[in-house]
């Protein structure tokens, strides 16, 4: 597979600052293992490599913190951000300072394991509903801090961002329904106060009903049955966007597709997803 055109998702700025907080957590004042057994000018040829089938994602980052160690090392790519790595296959090969790499080993490895879980686990959805037309949305149920990495590793995976934060998007759920004093009054509330596009959470099909009449630009279906699924859709007539959510599993996720909503957000692909397992093997430079 040949890597991505993805740059990664952090601006320079942002990336030196991650990079900043990661070594600090890690490598404090010195690895003083690394310092101690490995001679000063020892070199080493790093190949990571993937022991099980992996969606990459978060390699650039991952080097960024091997060249802010060792700024020389020539890196070769074979499988970028978005490319399937096959057990066995070496996604990069570094070749630089032994001591500098099996410093940078554990904060880079961490990051790529971590958000190539996620986009690995994100492609199992995307290739779940294939051929239905729904689209696979991530949430705000990320780490705090990394959110930007996470969201881009799902993109990686082929899934859809869904609001990044509080600021960019109105979604009006329960807790806002509630103190509004009801659907209608919170959409106008928003329509009134924001330039937003309005989506409302509906755990009813009369709260569907009701949001579609009172002009929410789309609509979140939490948690409904199949069928509730079916008669929104038949009710909406593609006057809106429909998403459904809540408790969305692999083995679940195809029937939602079929009901014919337009979306399906998934909390565990950034809340859940497992690293996934990459090696880092140095063999001597001859």
């Amino acid at each position: 597979m040949k890597p991505s055109p993805e740059p990664g998702p952090l601006t320079a700025a942002q990336l030196e600052d991650f990079i900043d907080r990661t070594l600090a957590e890690d490598v404090g004042a010195g690895d003083v293992t690394a310092e101690a057994t490995i001679p000063a000018d020892a070199r080493f040829r790093a190949r990571i490599a993937a022991r099980e089938r992996i969606v990459v994602a978060g390699l650039p980052v991952a080097l960024a913190i091997v060249r802010r160690l060792a700024p020389d090392a020539a890196v070769h790519v074979a499988v970028g951000d978005g490319g399937v790595a096959e057990p066995g296959d070496a996604v990069v090969r570094i070749d630089g300072p032994a001591r500098a790499l099996l410093t940078a080993e554990r904060s880079a490895l961490n990051i790529l394991q971590h958000l190539s879980g996620i986009a690995t686990l994100t492609r199992r959805y995307v290739d779940a509903v294939a051929g239905t037309g729904a689209k696979v949305l991530d949430t705000r149920k990320t780490i705090p801090g990394l959110r930007l990495l996470e969201k881009y590793a799902v993109k990686m995976g082929g899934g859809t961002n869904h609001r990044m934060g509080l600021w960019d998007a109105v979604l009006i759920k329960d807790n806002h329904i509630a103190v509004a004093g009801g659907v209608t009054a919170a959409i106008r509330a928003c329509q009134g106060h924001t330039g937003l596009k309005v989506q409302v959470e509906c755990d009813t099909l009369e709260q569907a009903r009701e949001a579609v009449a009172a002009g929410a630009d789309s609509l979140l279906l939490d948690n409904m049955s199949l069928a509730e699924l079916r008669e929104a859709v038949g009710f909406a007539g593609g006057r809106v966007p429909l998403e459904a959510s809540g408790g969305v599993r692999l083995d679940t996720i195809r029937g939602i597709a079929e009901t014919g909503v337009d979306f399906i957000s998934v909390g565990r692909l950034t809340q859940s997803a497992p690293a996934v397992d990459f090696g880092m093997d140095f063999e001597s430079v001859d």
